[in-house]
């Protein structure tokens, strides 16, 4: 059942925003700039800062009696040179609880360590909370000084919701790569690997998302 539900919302998602990485990478940029709108529930500073890596996705949750959620995005990871080339990535999950209706968001995944983004490149697939460990992220522009962060988890979670990012629990999501869209938008066969560790060029069609990165991630 829930993998006929993960099939309907990821063929749903890819439908309504189009299933080309091209397409990702534009919803990632707005994302990245409604981040920058946010004055203090937002992603903060210091978290972005160490990242590694990052994943940004625009999802659908929905269900009527069961819920789930599907969607795709992109995955990037730091590299000596900068930001890497984006892969594609699909997400399907289960959700809790009763569901009507649909709803969309913008999920941003913070990759704390190069292990977490080598197993984003290097896996077929891979489950928060089973591969990886995740936490929702801690919210704030400026994290105080004797702040007390959650335990480092390998990923930080956060949704963009009412105007603000809230750290979510995303245990039990699935992420697969998209390696038909990757090859269709760099015109050859490429691997996730090879994206992510910066051997394939940062791509012209992601300019404008790499000024966002440079501008609201030091």
């Amino acid at each position: 059942m829930w993998k006929k539900l993960f099939t309907l919302l990821f063929c749903c998602s890819a439908s309504l925003y189009g299933d080309g990485l091209q397409s990702d990478i534009d919803n990632a940029t707005t994302t990245l700039r409604e981040m920058a709108k946010i004055p203090e529930g937002t992603i903060p500073s210091e978290i972005l800062k160490n990242a590694q890596g990052l994943v940004i996705l625009r999802t659908i949750k929905a269900g009527a009696g069961i819920s789930g959620m599907g969607g795709t995005g992109i995955v990037l990871a730091k590299t000596v040179k900068g930001w890497s080339a984006p892969s594609a990535v699909g997400v399907g999950g289960a959700g809790i609880g009763i569901q009507i209706g649909a709803e969309v968001n913008d999920l941003v995944l913070i990759l704390n360590s190069r292990e977490t983004v080598d197993k984003f490149a290097k896996m077929a697939s891979l489950s928060l909370g089973i591969d990886v460990s995740a936490a929702a992220g801690p919210v704030g522009r400026t994290l105080e000084a004797g702040v007390v962060l959650p335990k480092q988890a390998d990923v930080y979670s956060y949704s963009l919701t009412k105007g603000l990012f809230m750290g979510i629990s995303l245990e039990q999501t699935v992420f697969a790569v998209r390696n038909e869209a990757n090859e269709t938008y760099y015109k050859k066969p490429v691997t996730a690997s090879e994206l992510l560790s910066g051997k394939v060029p940062p791509p012209a069609g992601a300019k404008s998302l790499y000024q966002e990165l440079n501008k609201d991630i030091r």
